[in-house]
Parts: structure tokens; sequence; C-alpha cells
């Protein structure tokens, strides 16, 4: 039997994309709520004895969560063999220590409650800090796929003589890597502090690439405000616009429109549905989901 990949609603054009790549039956699904609000799950057809896969990205995880969970319930009762997610894009990594008293560490809380439902995990650029590997909290195989090579693709395709800007010092490894599968070259803004209200930020090298695209990269985009600021430094320094790519645009309100506005160029991967989406990561989850279903 071949495994059954239910793709849960918001992620339809990632779950085509993996659906038309890999050699899976398609999950059918009947999900919607009842008047008073509480989620109704039914499966249609047999999948007893089958390996599953879900697909679903958990940005704004509160409403997503329960419906998933019941789906969970539901296939176990049914007499599924396992039960994987694919989260392309993975909630509560923010809070991995207590910051005041009092709070609750919920990427520990919300790793134990996913490892207690599933057999394994696959993710994309999880945002790790002080948790260096998804195994320090996951009990279950946890692979973190790194959307380095198809944004590096992406840009071969579509940006001529791409230059990758990291906005600071901690985005110099995460350029580096970029640029060296793209196969182009790097620099990072740097900072000069005259006073509490003086910063002079500066690209070195920058008329070496004034005939370059500058390209500016992050894992997650959110307000926006620091790539506009750094496209603003950039243009102040005599280069184009930038191209700014996100892993995850989980994008503030309003804040994609303003990065438009600001005649920014910006593009997403599809781990979260989006106008910007352009990098698709279906190859690259297909590619994890072959070590995961050996």
């Amino acid at each position: 039997m071949k495994p059954i990949v239910f793709v849960m609603p918001g992620q339809e054009a990632l779950g085509e994309s993996l659906l038309a790549g890999g050699d899976f039956e398609t999950g059918v699904l009947e999900l919607r709520h009842f008047p008073d609000g509480e989620s109704y799950v039914r499966v249609l057809g047999d999948v007893a004895g089958a390996q599953i896969i879900i697909l679903c990205q958990l940005h704004q995880p509160d409403a997503k969560i329960l419906p998933l969970l019941l789906l969970v319930g539901t296939l176990r009762d049914l007499g599924v063999e396992s039960i994987g997610l694919v989260a392309p894009y993975l909630a509560y990594m923010r809070q991995d220590k207590r910051f005041n008293e009092g709070e609750g560490i919920s990427a520990h809380y919300f790793a134990r409650l996913l490892s207690q439902q599933f057999d394994w995990l696959l993710t994309v650029d999880p945002h790790l800090h002080r948790i260096h590997a998804l195994s320090e909290v996951y009990s279950i195989p946890a692979l973190a796929l790194s959307a380095v090579q198809p944004i590096a693709q992406w840009l071969r395709g579509q940006v001529d003589k791409p230059i990758i800007i990291g906005p600071d010092g901690e985005s110099e490894q995460w350029a580096a890597k970029v640029a060296q599968a793209a196969n182009c070259p790097f620099e990072v803004l740097t900072k000069e502090r005259f006073g509490d209200r003086d910063v002079r930020v500066s690209l070195p090298h920058v008329e070496d690439f004034l005939d370059h695209t500058p390209v500016l990269v992050d894992d997650i985009i959110s307000t926006g405000q620091t790539m506009m600021q750094a496209a603003a430094h950039l243009r102040d320094s005599g280069m184009r616009a930038p191209v700014c790519i996100g892993v995850h645009g989980i994008f503030a309100a309003g804040a994609l429109t303003q990065m438009q506005a600001a005649g920014l160029r910006v593009v997403t991967t599809n781990s979260i549905a989006e106008a910007s989406n352009q990098i698709d990561l279906a190859p690259l989850i297909l590619e994890g989901l072959q070590q995961l279903l050996r």
C-alpha cells in the first residue's frame, strides 16, 4: 500500500506539488465546524494498515492544532500503521526558556504534545536559538531540512548577478551558505556607532558590486522592518533595490504590502501560502520523506 497524504486546509498548493512529485495516495478528508464551533472530522476511504503523512503548516497554530489532533485520533482508531507530520513551518519555537518569572516554556510543551501524537516530524528551517537541535525537545524522529538549496536554485534562474547581503553579523553564516550554494558572492552590512543615535551602516567593498543585484535572505519575514531598513542603506550606497527572500513569510498585518510599496521584490517559499510564494519546497520535502519512510 502506498503512503497516504492528507493535506490540511491552507496547504493546498504545496500539497498538490508534493502529490504530483511522489508515489502517494491522496487522503480524502471532510473537515468542518458545528454551529457551536466544535470541529467535525471524517476520513473517507480505507486507511487500515497505511502509512499516513499529514501536511499541515503550523503558522497561527492555535486554530489548527485541535482539528489536527482530532484527525490523528480518528486515523489511529481506523487502524493505520503510522502517522507522520510534515509541518513546513513549525510553531512554538521562540519561547524556549523562562524569560520572566511564572512563564511556561512553550517550546518544550508543544514538542511533548506532538511527540505523543505522531511517529515522526519533518519541518523546514525551524527557528532554533537556545534549542540547537529538534532532538533536544522532540522524542520522535524529527528531521529539520534547510531551504538553502531551493533558494539557491531559484536565484540561479531568476536573478541577474546576485550578491547575497547579510543585514547584520548574526546573518553571516546563513548568507554564506546561500551564496556558496548559488555560486555568488556575499557581504554583510557593518554598523559603526558614533553616539547613542548616530549609527552608520555600510557595505564593505560596495564599489565592487554596484552592477550586482543585492539579495537579502532570512528565515522569517514578519514585520519586514529589518529588510526595509537594510534596503534603504543599500540604496543610499548606490545599489539597486534588493530582492528580499524569506523561507517563512509569516507577515504581520500589512507588512507584505508595505514592503512591495517600498519597491522591494519579496519572495518566499510555499511553506505558508502567500502571494509572495515563488520557491517550491516539494522537491526538498520529498527528499526528506525518503529518509523517514524507509
